[in-house]
């Protein structure tokens, strides 16, 4: 993925954000082309709401919301014994952990964190979209 816009988010397919699978496959869509792409990484971490194996996984994205961009093992997200390797980078390079499902890391071009979201942030939120086109806009 290098040299292309990314935004990292830890899923899960029981919660109530679920929902922005639809929003996250939209953005991937329409900006694939633009060197944009949504990296899904499923975790279990926070209610249990991701229980299935990565085929389980995959089947519930596709079937539900269509899902093309690239979907991970399940990871760990939290600080501690376990945590991913991208996620320990992403937490040191900004500061912030996940606190839900569906958490948000955009990653620029030069492979450097922009900035982080919320779960409440949702995939076609103004602020959200706005740094996603600057940083596709910038050489």
């Amino acid at each position: 993925h290098a040299g292309k816009l990314l935004l990292i988010v830890n899923t899960a397919s029981q919660c109530g954000f679920t929902k922005q699978y639809e929003g996250l496959e939209a953005l991937h869509k329409e900006l694939e082309s633009r060197g944009f792409a949504v990296l899904g990484f499923p975790c279990n971490e926070f209610g249990g709401q991701e229980p299935g194996d990565a085929g389980e996984i995959r089947t519930f994205c596709t079937d539900h919301y269509q899902v093309t961009f690239p979907m991970f093992e399940k990871v760990q997200v939290k600080p501690g014994d376990g945590l991913s390797p991208i996620y320990a980078w992403l937490e040191a390079a900004t500061g912030q952990v996940p606190s839900w499902n569906f958490c948000k890391y955009l990653v620029g071009k030069d492979g450097k964190p922009i900035q982080f979201y919320p779960s409440k942030t949702t995939p076609d939120a103004a602020d959200l979209r706005a740094a996603i086109d600057t940083a596709l806009a910038a050489k």
